[in-house]
């Protein structure tokens, strides 16, 4: 019976389509020029319209709506129109007897009219639609998008029906050779597909936009919003992509402008060539954004990258509409103010003003971010606090998500004055078992961070946290030894920073790295990499295995991946076996591969490889050109204050590791002007080491003229204590050699350096200098230095002097704790004494 009902319903759907192709009413239809027209047609034939008359008329009211501007679409007019309703009456009626891909297409048509997600209608038809799937009815590939880009807009992100359209994706993914669609079915499928096939889906889309390179200015952002589905961080497709953006600047406006950046943010991508157009192209039209939704957006994307004419121009802006703000447009504000820096208290009056009246809509994750904005901004508004303490509150009660808990409690250890509740600590213990690291590490963090400010003041509280934090410790190892795959332990670590992880977790941490050294790849050599940047732990087994792969796998690993390693072994001063190997392998991948660079990663390259004692004269020359150069002011007018600060902190260290190390390439020193304005505007303290050692100096030299403290050495060391000792190892006086004292107590910074460097020294004397090296110079928990001291003592030999560097730990031992043996071990050291 089955069967005849099928064959029955085909028959009839191929029987109407004949005689319809000549139907006057089906031209009428086709023909109309407004809705009321359709509506009229409808009203007068409800008895003669048959589903594909249905399918047609449905089709026909979005095609009017879309060929308006956004703001003179009457969607809300067209869905409340009574023949709207028979329609979609007529519709349910009909759905057996409607072709395949009408179904799809009057689907994507009452969704594109806002029907509501829960709408009768809709419902019926993805369920047709999954039946004819399930009975592998075939459709279309274009058909097939479109029913995925529906389902993604119901947000049916995790049904089956989603699995049914990833299995044909699957199996149909060879024969896709349309990026918009493949783009359309990649965003809709991405939460219900494996790693393999979403690697797939990966170079089949770098494959087809390569084929062709144009015209791809909407698929591109899906791409990007696939990769941000995924969370993954995927440097060759993200850059073609933005090679397509740059392509394209006529299409671009505030919307698609500011939908890039926030995905390049999430992405953990920058472009400062897209900035400098986007730049541009907001700058020129910042006059249009006069709504709130435009406007917000402007702010967003313009005003961390905007000069102080302008940035004045968007406060002022933002201040006389912040009444009119969405509580999402709040937020956004809020969020780029912390990204600016912006404290203006006018500004961050009105927004905490306006606040008030939106807190009850947000949902918890966005209290906590909302919180994170408002106290990095130094907001004194203690009731909007309060407002925040009491809704976050109301939120951890009930709640039983770890994520979220964590989240909560991260919240409330940022409001200010806050006396913590038992309830939070139990709400704690509660989740523990189910928390990921990062989440253990949140909870931890605000534990310590209460304590430390004594605001667990109920009985016993100490002794309730003291168990909690046991048990976050101990959850914390079991997790560390139950780990068996690499790569989900770095997506774990990727979230995981402060201080207590480091203390507690670390150690443990690393010997489970070392557990899992055999799953160490290609593919996951950057995030280790990265982790341990981020640690300063220096594992000599990891940094070997990470060197073998890189080298065995060095083609595979992309150009701007490949800096990641070399700042690891760069700033770790580490040599793996095969060091030259290793080290001119990624040269040579670098430097075949500079296009990949934009000039401010060139600068951060090439102070990364001067480090290391590497310096590619290809680099180098390129670096060093007037052009780049001027390319390179451009940028960093475009960049993060932070970013931008530090690559031209950078651009100085590396002119003068090229000065002192490689003076055949001539290369002049222009950071003269840039190091004293650096240095006069550094806030140099007295420090009570430095004033402690100069006096044991006085005392073993005879005297203070014999010595200088803070001196500021030819280009522009800073180096704690300077003495000159003649060939006998005898003192020197500075008064004797003309060479002006410091101040009493000697400490401050001098800049008549350029003289005092050109000063000749009496034959076989020689300058020394005694240099103080904290835990910052040496990795984590060792007593290996780091690249950046051992550079200093490289140029500081270049420049003349015999260096004595005196670690912290053995200045602070029990050895060294009498005055006595300080004195002692200072004189052996500055007379060379065995």
């Amino acid at each position: 019976m089955l069967c005849l009902r099928q064959v029955c319903l085909f028959t009839l759907r191929h029987y109407q389509a004949r005689t319809l192709s000549s139907d006057l009413l089906l031209s009428q239809i086709n023909s109309c020029i407004h809705e009321d027209e359709v509506f009229s047609l409808v009203g007068r034939n409800k008895a003669r319209l048959s589903e594909k008359h249905v399918g047609i008329a449905l089709n026909m009211l979005w095609q009017l709506q879309k060929k308006r501007p956004l703001l003179l679409r009457t969607s809300d007019y067209v869905r409340n129109h009574s023949q709207f309703l028979t329609l979609c009456v007529l519709a349910e009626n009909k759905v057996e007897r409607m072709e395949d891909e009408a179904i799809v297409d009057t689907l994507y048509s009452i969704l594109r009219l806002n029907v509501e997600d829960h709408d009768s209608l809709a419902g019926v038809l993805v369920t047709e639609a999954w039946k004819r799937l399930e009975r592998q009815v075939l459709l279309s590939l274009p058909a097939l998008s479109k029913f995925a880009l529906c389902l993604y807009k119901q947000r049916r992100h995790f049904s089956p029906v989603i699995g049914q359209v990833a299995h044909i994706v699957d199996m149909k993914l060879d024969s896709i050779q349309d990026i918009r669609i493949l783009s359309v079915l990649m965003i809709s499928i991405s939460d219900v597909i494996s790693q393999s096939f979403r690697d797939r889906l990966l170079h089949k889309a770098e494959q087809l936009l390569e084929e062709k390179n144009e015209g791809h200015f909407n698929y591109a952002k899906r791409i990007l919003q696939f990769i941000q589905n995924v969370k993954l961080r995927y440097h060759p497709l993200v850059e073609k992509c933005n090679k397509i953006f740059l392509k394209s600047a006529s299409r671009l406006d505030i919307h698609s402008v500011s939908l890039i950046f926030g995905l390049y943010e999430q992405l953990g991508f920058d472009s400062a060539e897209f900035r400098l157009l986007a730049k541009q192209l907001l700058s020129e039209t910042i006059d249009d954004y006069y709504d709130p939704e435009t406007f917000s957006k402007l702010f967003f994307t313009l005003g961390p990258m905007a000069g102080s004419k302008v940035r004045e121009r968007l406060i002022a802006t933002a201040v006389h509409m912040a009444e009119e703000f969405s509580s999402h447009q709040v937020l956004v504000i809020l969020k780029t103010m912390q990204k600016m820096k912006c404290r203006n208290s006018h500004l961050l009056k009105k927004m905490a003003s306006v606040l008030h009246k939106h807190l009850d809509s947000y949902h918890v994750l966005q209290l906590v971010k909302l919180t994170q904005y408002l106290v990095a901004l130094r907001c004194h508004d203690l009731e909007l606090f309060a407002k925040l303490k009491m809704l976050l509150f109301g939120f951890l009660k009930p709640n039983v998500i770890p994520a979220d808990t964590a989240a909560i409690i991260r919240g409330l250890a940022m409001l200010p004055s806050f006396q913590v509740e038992e309830i939070i600590i139990n709400k704690a213990a509660a989740v523990l078992p189910q928390c990921r690291l990062h989440h253990l590490n949140c909870i931890a963090t605000a534990l310590v961070k209460w304590n430390h400010r004594d605001q667990l003041q109920w009985q016993n509280s100490s002794e309730l946290c003291g168990n909690l934090l046991q048990k976050l410790s101990d959850y914390g190892f079991q997790r560390l030894q139950k780990a068996g795959n690499l790569n989900l332990l770095l997506e774990e670590l990727t979230h995981v920073n402060g201080g207590w992880f480091e203390e507690v977790l670390n150690e443990e941490t690393m010997t489970t790295c070392q557990r899992l050294i055999d799953q160490i790849t290609w593919a996951n050599v950057v995030p280790l990499s990265i982790f341990l940047i981020r640690t300063n732990h220096r594992c000599p087994s990891l940094l070997d295995k990470i060197a073998s792969v890189t080298v065995e796998h060095i083609d595979k690993i992309h150009p701007f991946e490949v800096y990641f390693i070399l700042f690891l072994f760069s700033a770790l001063n580490y040599d793996p076996p095969a060091n030259e190997e290793f080290f001119e392998s990624c040269i040579q991948r670098l430097t075949s591969n500079l296009s990949f660079f934009e000039t401010h990663h060139l600068v951060l390259l090439g102070h990364v490889l001067a480090v290391a004692g590497y310096f590619p004269p290809v680099l180098i020359k390129r670096i060093f050109n007037v052009s780049f150069l001027s390319k390179l002011d451009a940028e960093l007018e475009v960049l993060p204050e932070t970013l931008k600060q530090r690559a031209r902190l950078h651009l100085m260290k590396l002119n003068r590791a090229v000065c002192l190390e490689c003076p055949e390439f001539h290369i002049p020193w222009f950071h003269e002007r840039y190091c004293q304005r650096v240095f006069c505007n550094s806030n140099s303290r007295i420090n009570p080491l430095r004033q402690h050692v100069h006096r044991m100096l006085t005392e073993i030299l005879g005297g203070s003229n014999y010595t200088r403290t803070s001196v500021l050495t030819p280009y522009y060391y800073e180096i704690d204590f300077e003495c000159i000792l003649d060939e006998n190892k005898k003192p020197l006086s500075y008064m004797a050699q003309n060479i002006p004292l410091d101040d009493v107590e000697g400490i401050h910074l001098r800049l008549d350096i350029k003289d005092e460097g050109r000063k000749a020294l009496p034959p076989g004397a020689q300058k020394i200098a005694l240099e103080f090296l904290d835990s910052k110079a040496f990795s984590k928990n060792s007593r290996y230095l780091k690249g950046e001291p051992a550079v200093k003592k490289r140029h500081l030999e270049m420049l003349g002097y015999r260096v004595i560097q005196i670690p912290h730990f053995e200045w602070n031992s029990m050895v060294l704790s009498a005055k006595g043996e300080q004195l002692e071990y200072l004189r052996k050291h500055l007379y060379g004494i065995q």
